[in-house]
């Protein structure tokens, strides 16, 4: 489990890839302080574990689920990623619930200045676009956002100083894939509601009639 509040940028050192799976090399530091093998680290978003650590690298898995559904397979040496431990029990929560499950990635298209915030727009994949609302939580590269304005499948977040100075996404291009993590409460009620209209029975006169409501 994840906050969404970005520690650090780390880069990429190294990707060794196959045809759909890779190991990625990463440099950090902050992040690597009190790292374990087998910890979760969220990198731009996606949840993945460390298989091998130094004090100022590590590395991990990523496979072909995940080269599918998030922009990971994109990345290259050099590239920058934002990162964040998993949540400790006895942490400050300063975002909100992020599960690392990348749901699938958004297309940058605009980028506004007005005076200190910066605000961008993504299209997000149109069979998301139930699990957003204006004001809603979403985690966008790992990083906890508010949505300020929705149109159909577009939505528009503002990032503050602090996000643009700590996070990748100030340095983002038109046009860029980005990870997106829609609200898990959101998710988890639609789901439910979805259940109960599909194991709710539907009333007809036969079924009346068959358990002698109706003469």
């Amino acid at each position: 489990m994840f906050t969404g509040i970005v520690e650090e940028t780390g880069t990429v050192m190294r990707i060794d890839r196959k045809a759909e799976s890779f190991t990625i090399h990463l440099q950090a530091k902050k992040i690597l302080e009190d790292v374990q093998l087998g910890d979760s680290i969220a990198v731009n978003g996606v949840c993945l574990t460390v298989t091998e650590l130094t004090r100022t690298s590590f590395q991990a898995d990523v496979m072909p689920e995940t080269f599918r559904a998030t922009s990971l397979g994109i990345l290259s040496p050099g590239s920058k990623v934002n990162l964040e431990r998993a949540m400790s029990a006895n942490g400050r929560f300063g975002g909100h619930f992020v599960s690392g499950h990348v749901d699938g990635t958004g297309i940058l298209l605009s980028k506004k200045r007005l005076e200190n915030a910066l605000y961008m727009s993504i299209r997000i994949p149109e069979q998301f676009k139930v699990f957003v609302m204006e004001k809603g939580s979403i985690a966008i590269d790992g990083t906890s956002l508010t949505i300020f304005e929705t149109e159909d499948d577009i939505i528009t977040i503002s990032l503050v100083p602090h996000t643009q100075q700590q996070t990748i996404l100030a340095g983002k291009s038109i046009g860029d894939l980005v990870n997106v993590e829609f609200d898990m409460l959101a998710k988890y009620i639609y789901h439910m509601m979805d259940m109960r209209k599909e194991t709710k029975a539907e009333i007809t006169m036969d079924k009346l009639i068959e358990n002698g409501f109706v003469d």
